[in-house]
């Protein structure tokens, strides 16, 4: 299927999608990613879940990230540019829902993308050759091109994958995992 019509099934998906079974999911998909060999990096890089697009909540991850002492990068869009800014979360950081209900940060230290190391990537559908289908902004492929190509990059989704993303191009960044609440699919070795 094309990235259009993955966009438009799995945003139905969502929708039909319990507060029960999107809480379990969560908590599965954050327990899932402590067997990853990715807890002796530093900076990683976390998405603020938008309740309202019933996204894989994240908190269960922060406190993950918290409990383990990680440095946590999280990030302000800037819809003119469609660049991604990025600042270390702190007790003192501000949180502040956007115009489009993404919680975002109105304060923080700056983090380049230089220093991050592990990116939990949002994202609607995926692939078996780890290419995902997100909400079609380009915010996340200009992100992940601007990062250091040993930067680990994990999707997370409800869903299983599907077989072919069919108009992938060249820009397009493939994720190195994604993690649902039942497989860990590795594409990178």
């Amino acid at each position: 299927m094309t990235k259009a019509q993955l966009r438009t099934s799995y945003k139905l998906l969502r929708k039909s999608l319990s507060e029960e079974r999107m809480e379990d999911g969560s908590l599965k998909i954050a327990n899932q990613l402590l067997t990853l060999p990715i807890w002796d990096l530093e900076f990683y890089h976390i998405f603020l879940s938008i309740i309202e697009h019933k996204e894989v909540n994240t908190d269960y991850i922060l406190n993950i990230l918290s409990g383990k002492d990680k440095n946590i990068i999280i990030s302000r869009s800037d819809f003119n540019t469609r660049k991604l800014s990025h600042v270390l979360l702190t007790d003192s950081t501000k949180i502040k829902k956007n115009d489009w209900n993404i919680p975002e940060p109105i304060n923080g230290i700056p983090i380049s993308n230089q220093q991050i190391e592990v990116v939990f990537v949002p994202l609607l559908a995926f692939d078996q050759n780890g290419h995902r289908v997100g909400y079609g902004k380009g915010f996340y492929d200009k992100f992940l091109g601007d990062c250091k190509p040993e930067t680990i990059k994990i999707g997370l989704s409800f869903f299983e994958s599907e077989t072919e993303i069919t108009d992938v191009f060249e820009g397009d960044i493939t994720l190195d995992y994604c993690v649902t609440p039942n497989t860990i699919y590795r594409f990178k070795t």
